[in-house]
């Protein structure tokens, strides 16, 4: 496998021109190209004559989302099935994804380019790093050499597709429970901050003794209305102090994942959810012929977990002096034993990538019975969280109204 890192490409220009249409009209806007007569030649094809065209300093960097980069190779895994060579059919995909402003349009016409000149198809991707990470470009560079581009092309849109699948139901199985108790932590305070006081001044004339839970949450209530707001900005700023630092620190991001992974119900969901995407990218990356030393140089951020790519690295360093992978696994920590003894078994067998393949396929399933169990749990969750909070503050405000009509 080649390990030189390519070159930058050009950056893209940014042009303003004028011109007339077809109707004589006279049109003017702005467009990205890589040089004057490029955009030129995109001018003439929406039938455009060109009065000035006069270039405006680089364009910014394009930006994609990952569903982009899914379909671009989803389409281009069925344009070269159909017999369409590499070059021409990047340039199809640029003219027809959209306008060269856009991000994907920009990067597939520089790969066209980049090919057309003469650059492999997976060192024309390395230049855009962003995109297409190093287990992509390291699969794409294995079936250039083997012949097999469509196939492996396919098998990466499928596995980026089923992975986005899964991050959507995890993002919502777990998004809905904290958005329930949010809410519901913003209606207590606002009914503390804002309509206690109002039952305070009522309290105030009884001239009796109140209730301990209603003394109890005047309390509280004076306390909120104190305190609230140096409490928001102390929470807005540890919360910014954190982000800062694990943009910044490499450690605090690996610590911080950790973490993560010892989260009551979320955290055995998200390990389970790591080990899969590990073992499928290593199984996907050795059933296409990489060696397993070779393999760990793209697994580096197969999982999105920083724990997880902490531990990658040092299965690495353990794999070269002589451990077998399953020890090595399991000296990580952070596999559950239902992934590690499987391969264990498949290191006897020789069947390392099909049984990472099948590994990640049963834990792909018990992370969606996972997803399912928690989403059930979701309904009784609500219900008791806002029962507790709400009912226990409309209890505590009316027991004096109460037991003042029971003495009347």
């Amino acid at each position: 496998m080649s390990t030189a890192a390519p070159t930058q490409s050009a950056a893209d220009l940014r042009f303003r021109w004028r011109g007339v249409d077809v109707n004589g009209m006279q049109q003017s806007g702005a467009l990205v190209a890589p040089d004057a007569s490029a955009a030129r030649a995109m001018l003439k094809r929406d039938n455009l004559f060109i009065v000035e065209l006069a270039a405006h300093g680089p364009a910014p960097r394009p930006k994609t989302r990952a569903n982009d980069v899914t379909i671009f190779t989803r389409q281009l895994a069925s344009l070269l099935r159909a017999g369409l060579p590499l070059a021409p059919s990047l340039e199809l995909l640029a003219q027809a994804q959209g306008s060269p402003r856009q991000g994907m349009p920009r990067i597939v016409g520089a790969l066209a380019r980049d090919i057309t000149s003469g650059l492999r198809f997976s060192a024309a991707l390395q230049r855009h790093p962003a995109q297409f990470n190093a287990l992509y470009c390291q699969l794409v560079e294995v079936g250039e050499a083997a012949g097999a581009l469509p196939t492996i092309l396919a098998r990466l849109a499928d596995d980026r597709e089923r992975a986005a699948a899964q991050r959507a139901k995890v993002r919502a199985a777990l998004t809905y429970p904290v958005a329930i108790l949010l809410l519901a932590v913003a209606i207590t305070a606002a009914l503390l901050i804002w309509v206690v006081p109002t039952f305070k001044q009522i309290f105030d004339g009884f001239g009796a003794k109140l209730p301990a839970p209603t003394q109890f949450v005047l309390a509280l209530s004076a306390g909120a209305a104190r305190w609230s707001i140096p409490l928001v900005a102390v929470t807005f700023a540890t919360g910014s102090a954190v982000t800062f630092l694990l943009r910044r620190s490499e450690a605090a991001r690996i610590r911080f994942a950790r973490t993560s992974l010892t989260i009551p119900i979320a955290g055995p969901l998200l390990r389970t959810l790591c080990a899969a995407r590990w073992s499928r990218a290593l199984g996907t990356l050795l059933s296409a012929g990489t060696p397993l030393a070779d393999a760990f140089d793209s697994l580096t951020h197969a999982t999105g977990n920083a724990f997880f790519d902490r531990a990658t690295v040092e299965i690495a360093a353990r794999l070269r002096r002589g451990e077998r992978l399953a020890a090595a696994m399991r000296a990580a920590h952070c596999f559950p034993p239902e992934v590690v003894q499987p391969v264990a078994v498949a290191e006897e067998s020789g069947a390392l990538d099909t049984m990472l393949i099948d590994v990640a396929s049963l834990a792909d399933r018990q992370v969606d019975e996972k997803i399912g169990t928690l989403s059930g749990l979701c309904e009784p969750l609500v219900i008791i969280v806002l029962g507790t909070l709400v009912g226990g503050l409309v209890i505590a405000m009316y027991l004096p109204i109460i037991q003042l009509g029971n003495v009347v």
